[in-house]
C-alpha cells in the first residue's frame, strides 16, 4: 500500500473539514500546500504540534503556503479539539480560529490513498492509526506531489515546519 509516490498527480479530493466541505485543488489554489496527519484529535503530542503549526501560520503564509491538517476522527471532535489546540497554544486572547482547516477522515478513505496509515500503530479495534507524515505539494495544472515524508518518530511536525518554512 504505497499511497501517493512522488510525481504522481495529486487527487483532486472533495473533503469534509472544519471550515467546511471543499475540493482540494480548489482551496489550494495556485498556492504551494502541506498536508500533514496525525494519529487522534486529544493527544498531547498531536495537539501542541498542531499549536506550534498555528503559531508558524504566518511564516508558511508569507511563503505562499496553504497548510491542511487530517486526523482520523470526526468533525464534532475535530471542533472541540481546534478548542483545545487553540487554548494550550494561542498567546492571543484574540485569536479564535484554527488558521488551517482539519481533515474529518474518520472512514480512513483519504489516509489509506495517500498512503498515510502507520503500520505499527493501532486503535482499540485493531485499525491503523494514520502516521505523524507532512506532504507537500504546488497543486498548479501538473499538480503532482513534490515531497513527502514520514519523520522519524521522534521527530515533531514543529521541527519540520521550523525546518521548511526557514530553508524556502
Amino acid at each position: 500500500m504505497p499511497g501517493l509516490l512522488l510525481g504522481d498527480a495529486f487527487p483532486n479530493f472533495e473533503l469534509e473539514t472544519t471550515i467546511g466541505t471543499i475540493k482540494l485543488h480548489d482551496f489550494l489554489g495556485d498556492s504551494w500546500g502541506v498536508l500533514f496527519s496525525h494519529p487522534r484529535d486529544y493527544t498531547p503530542v498531536c495537539t501542541t504540534e498542531l499549536g506550534r503549526a498555528a503559531r508558524l501560520s504566518s511564516e508558511f503564509s508569507k511563503r505562499e503556503v496553504k497548510m491542511i491538517a487530517l486526523s482520523i476522527d470526526c468533525l464534532e471532535d475535530h471542533h472541540g479539539w481546534s478548542k483545545d489546540i487553540l487554548a494550550y497554544n494561542c498567546e492571543e486572547s484574540a485569536c479564535c480560529s484554527l488558521p488551517y482547516p482539519i481533515i474529518a477522515d474518520s472512514k480512513r478513505e483519504l489516509a489509506v490513498a495517500l498512503g498515510m496509515l502507520d503500520p505499527d500503530e493501532k486503535d482499540k479495534d485493531g485499525l491503523p492509526l494514520t502516521a505523524r507524515c507532512v506532504l507537500s505539494s504546488a497543486l498548479t495544472k501538473s499538480s503532482n506531489c513534490h515531497s513527502s515524508t514520514r519523520p522519524p518518530r521522534d521527530a515533531t511536525l514543529m521541527r519540520f515546519c521550523e525546518w521548511w518554512t526557514r530553508s524556502s
